[in-house]
């Protein structure tokens, strides 16, 4: 099934007039899908934003059209490289890279994504993107096959890594494994299966359990907390002059109200002493 399939299906179990996922996985691909609902799809954009992790199993000595397991395999070599060989290659993976997208994307040109082009066996120009690769853990090397953990900025094809991988040390390489075990802060220990919901559709309480905050896809920005009456002002979509100061520009999240009567109103622009509204919760 597609993310698309998935968030239809989970729709309809809680019954939402609107939902949305938070970035697609790849066909291959398994593990965390965060589906935002109602008022919390106005923020699923800041979950696309955030950070991911990944688990990867990368099958080495064989080249595919797509970089993993779903192309046609177009280049077969030996695998002859050395341990060193491999730890010095792997380090060149971490930190800020510099990544072309693969053509088997979702990126657009001329309107049209990559892959369309793709399949009629074209190439078009792609720019190369600023990622960031924080973490690259090696767990395992046996035969034909390299495992990975990788922690990484939004935006990073795992395929692409593995691929360029692949033919620094040689041999050639493609994902035959892929899970998402992390989008941003969420818990891998929330996780649930479509089939466990399908179990529980007749259970309310059960279902709600499972909802987070509708602040939780902007737990990465920092709190900006205001008075009943400035949020009154912002809920009306003014910009408010504030007491805390900002050197540049930042997205904040803004809570109205103090104590137990804060309240969550969305998301907006800090700078200098103003503070402007870019993303609300309808009340």
């Amino acid at each position: 099934m597609t993310s698309n399939d998935i968030l239809q299906k989970v729709k309809r179990i809680y019954q939402a007039n609107k939902a949305g996922h938070t970035g697609a996985l790849d066909p291959l691909a398994t593990g965390m899908l965060p589906i935002c609902f109602g008022e919390a799809t106005k923020f699923s954009q800041y979950l696309l934003d955030s950070d991911k992790r990944y688990r990867v199993i990368a099958k080495l000595g064989q080249r595919t059209d797509t970089s993993d397991a779903d192309g046609q395999v177009i280049q077969t070599r030996q695998i002859n490289f050395t341990e060193a060989e491999l730890s010095e290659a792997l380090n060149q993976f971490r930190g800020p890279l510099k990544q072309v997208p693969t053509m088997f994307s979702a990126l657009k040109y001329q309107g049209r994504p990559l892959y369309e082009y793709a399949r009629q066996g074209l190439t078009v120009p792609r720019e190369a993107r600023d990622i960031t690769v924080y973490e690259l853990c090696f767990l395992r090397h046996e035969q034909d096959e390299l495992e990975l953990e990788i922690h990484c900025s939004k935006g990073t094809y795992i395929r692409t890594i593995i691929d360029d991988l692949g033919e620094i040390l040689g041999c050639g390489a493609h994902v035959i494994y892929l899970r998402r075990l992390q989008v941003s802060h969420y818990p891998q220990q929330k996780m649930i299966t479509l089939e466990q919901l399908l179990e529980q559709q007749s259970d309310l309480d059960s279902l709600l359990a499972h909802l987070l905050p509708i602040d939780s896809p902007v737990q990465d920005y920092p709190i900006l907390h205001i008075s009943a009456v400035q949020g009154a002002d912002i809920l009306l979509g003014r910009t408010i002059c504030i007491l805390a100061s900002a050197a540049s520009e930042r997205l904040v999240r803004i809570y109205a109200g103090s104590g137990s009567e804060s309240h969550f109103l969305g998301i907006g622009l800090h700078a200098l002493n103003q503070l402007a509204p870019k993303r609300l919760v309808n009340l």
